[in-house]
């Protein structure tokens, strides 16, 4: 038996594939998706092998998943329950498909992910499967009995890990998990179970990762600029964006534009997190309602995306139509949900993003934010593609022509008409009592 595992290097993961490969005396191959979890990745394809792994696959998706994941719920403005902005739910369709491909090519008996039972994440993987590749069988050993009986907690795994030298991060002390990608780190379990919990203090600064505290953030506020085609972020401005490719190393603009870097989907992210994390902008503390039923509480760090997502609805503001506008928007949480619990590759989901690209045609133009000790401030926006007309919202006078507001008599009178009619309905009623 062949299967392939979905390999974090962290203590689940680790742990799960020496199991499987006892258990089902199969060969084990480990999958990783590089989509941005950085210096996570050092050493994984050697920690795999000394685990029990015979072969270690690691997908570059970092621009697939910033361009054809990140970007598209991005340009849909989807926020999960008005505060998450999906950064674990929209890697695991990403990761999954790449996974499959390799399933595929490797010509894998079964899958198997370290999702717990208890989670979104095992749906998520399981419903991108079925949609991609639905002959191939998946394995959950958090849904094995066995499996919870030999590790009913995190510090079972920890000592399995310990006992078969399976270097790990975790610890006792500090047992909460973590899963970070190119559009956020997420922390849960451990200490997090506590909804009443303070992780604000200086007691947990080490789960800051992708930013700082506001607290500690510079006193001096930072502007960048974002330049937008069709719903895309495809440039930025900074006085110091030379600096910050070079600190970055890993990312180059392929050009300028009215004074913008140009950059790749991957590159706007990278410059957009660096930027957000040092003003300590994205990090939320939420309870959310998981699909199986469940309350839990989690903390993310979302820098890139939080600035993304504000100057992307600015812009819409200005040069989408209102009524398009509204109803794209009365499809955001039910978007949003679809993504959450894991129907990515759902007709529904892409019916409603055909929707939304239609909405992105005019949504071109350029947008200043102002960034400062966690706040996103907008700071001007334009386009060439602008419904805004300054003769029209003028409170000066002058412009009779563009806007005769005797005309706004008429318009209330008939759209006061049906309230009226209510209105002299009820009292009718009233009188009839």
């Amino acid at each position: 038996m062949k299967i392939l595992v979905a390999y974090s290097g962290g203590l689940d993961t680790s742990v799960l594939l020496l199991w499987l490969k006892q258990k089902y005396h199969a060969e084990i191959i480990a999958y990783c998706a590089n989509i941005g979890q950085g210096d996570e990745l050092a050493g994984l394809e050697a920690k795999a092998l000394s685990t029990g792994a015979s072969k270690c696959f690691i997908g570059d998706l970092r621009e697939d998943f910033a361009a054809n994941f990140i970007f598209p719920i991005i340009q849909a403005n989807a926020v999960y329950e008005g505060r998450y902005l999906l950064g674990t739910s929209i890697a695991r369709p990403c990761i999954t498909k790449g996974m499959m491909d390799v399933a595929l090519a490797e010509s894998a008996d079964a899958i198997a992910h370290g999702a717990t039972g208890k989670g979104n994440d095992q749906v998520r993987f399981e419903l991108s499967a079925a949609s991609l590749a639905p002959r191939v069988k998946c394995i959950a050993p958090w849904r094995d009995a066995s499996f919870r009986a030999q590790f009913p907690g995190r510090s079972e795994m920890i000592a399995y890990a310990e006992a078969n030298k399976i270097p790990i991060k975790a610890s006792m002390r500090k047992p909460y998990s973590m899963d970070r990608n190119l559009l956020h780190i997420s922390f849960e379990a451990g200490s997090m179970e506590d909804p009443w919990y303070d992780a604000t203090t200086v007691a947990d600064r080490d789960m800051y990762v992708l930013s700082v505290s506001p607290e500690d953030a510079p006193d001096r506020a930072e502007y960048i600029e974002i330049l937008f085609e069709k719903g895309n972020a495809i440039g930025l401005k900074h006085e110091d964006m030379g600096g910050i490719l070079t600190a970055l190393g890993d990312v180059q603009a392929s050009g300028q534009q009215d004074g913008h870097a140009l950059l790749t989907p991957y590159g706007v992210m990278r410059v957009l997190n660096l930027l957000g994390g040092r003003n300590g902008i994205g990090r939320i503390d939420i309870v959310e309602n998981r699909f199986v039923g469940m309350k839990s509480r989690g903390i993310y760090e979302t820098p890139g995306g939080t600035i993304l997502h504000a100057a992307h609805r600015d812009l819409e503001a200005l040069v989408v139509d209102r009524e398009s506008m509204h109803i794209r928007d009365s499809l955001i949480p039910k978007y949003a949900q679809l993504v959450y619990n894991g129907f990515w590759y759902a007709p529904e989901r892409e019916a409603i993003q055909a929707l939304v690209t239609e909405t992105q045609k005019t949504v071109t133009g350029e947008v200043r934010l102002k960034l400062y000790k966690g706040n996103v401030m907008q700071a001007g926006r334009r386009s060439p593609m602008s419904l805004y007309s300054e003769a029209v919202a003028t409170m000066e006078g002058g412009q009779e022509q563009a806007y005769n507001q005797d005309d706004a008599s008429g318009f209330i009178a008939l759209n006061a008409l049906r309230l009226k009619a209510a209105a002299r309905q009820g009292k009718e009623k009233a009188g009839h009592g």
